[in-house]
């Protein structure tokens, strides 16, 4: 299981919709094409029937609209401190583009930093897309192509989903599935399956806030993982997950973080649906 926290760690999560670009250059289809049709014949060439009209894409034929981080940064001298990010920082932006949210991430952020990555399905999923397109778009990134040549037992990244999924739809887990078991909140009002309707109807905001609600339940699963793992006491765990309710506590002062609402009181009330609100997390004021 989890073998090491490094001094920086990036619990993440990544959502990205189907580029119209990309259909209409390999399918050569007219510019003029309403951007309708050209989904539909993307996903028609992706396998669509009548009962999964929208099939998932090939990871190379989409876009990265959004990604999500919570970071947990150890100083030297043994604090703890949190954050929660996202990209792009201002959705209204068309200046904060996929290329812009790449480059944020991976060139600013992933090769100045060097933390050890957290996600759940992200060795075959985040991180191929991240690739992918990052080649796309044109970007350099030697410690990217580092981190993905790494041996797994070289390599201080981890994907959650390796680590409890097992071979098999018997032993297969879903990020919501594990989350929501273990009292902490899985998918709430949107899915995966939400995000390209959001996308393509201007909610790009909806989306990163989506985004913000799986980093931090990648994050609280990680937590819970190291927990399993020997690497926090009884008495860690809490405070651990003390520091993320402060957070959150402390970016609701301010009301553009007002939909983490939202993830607070879930976190609370699955608590005590799994009898896990006895842990000290949420004071009794807050039940």
């Amino acid at each position: 299981m989890i073998k090491t926290i490094a001094d920086e760690v990036w619990a993440f999560d990544c959502e990205w919709v189907p580029d119209l670009q990309a259909g209409r250059l390999l399918y050569q289809l007219p510019d003029d094409l309403p951007s309708g049709e050209v989904l539909r014949i993307m996903w028609e060439q992706g396998g669509a029937t009548p009962e999964n009209p929208m099939p998932f894409l090939r990871t190379l034929l989409c876009r990265v609209v959004s990604i999500a981080m919570v970071i947990r940064r150890t100083s030297k001298n043994g604090d703890v401190q949190l954050f929660l990010q996202a990209l792009p920082e201002n959705p209204d932006d068309p200046e904060q583009d996929e290329a812009y949210i790449l480059t944020r991430f991976l060139l600013d952020g992933l090769s100045t930093r060097d933390p050890q990555l957290v996600g759940f399905n992200s060795r075959n999923s985040d991180l191929r897309i991240l690739t992918q397109r990052a080649i796309t778009n044109g970007l350099t990134l030697k410690s990217l192509c580092e981190r993905l040549d790494a041996k797994p037992w070289e390599s201080q990244d981890i994907d959650l989903m390796e680590m409890v999924g097992g071979f098999g739809k018997n032993y297969a887990v879903s990020l919501n599935e594990i989350a929501k078991l273990s009292g902490i909140p899985g998918k709430l009002d949107t899915t995966g399956d939400d995000v390209c309707g959001l996308w393509y109807s201007g909610h790009r905001r909806e989306i990163v806030q989506y985004n913000c609600f799986d980093a931090l339940t990648t994050y609280l699963v990680w937590l819970r993982l190291a927990y399993f793992s020997g690497r926090f006491s009884a008495g860690d765990y809490v405070i651990e997950q003390q520091r993320l309710k402060r957070l959150l506590d402390e970016r609701l002062q301010k009301p553009e973080n007002a939909f983490l609402r939202v993830y607070l009181d879930a976190w609370r009330e699955l608590k005590a649906r799994t009898g896990q609100l006895g842990d000290g997390v949420f004071a009794p004021a807050d039940q």
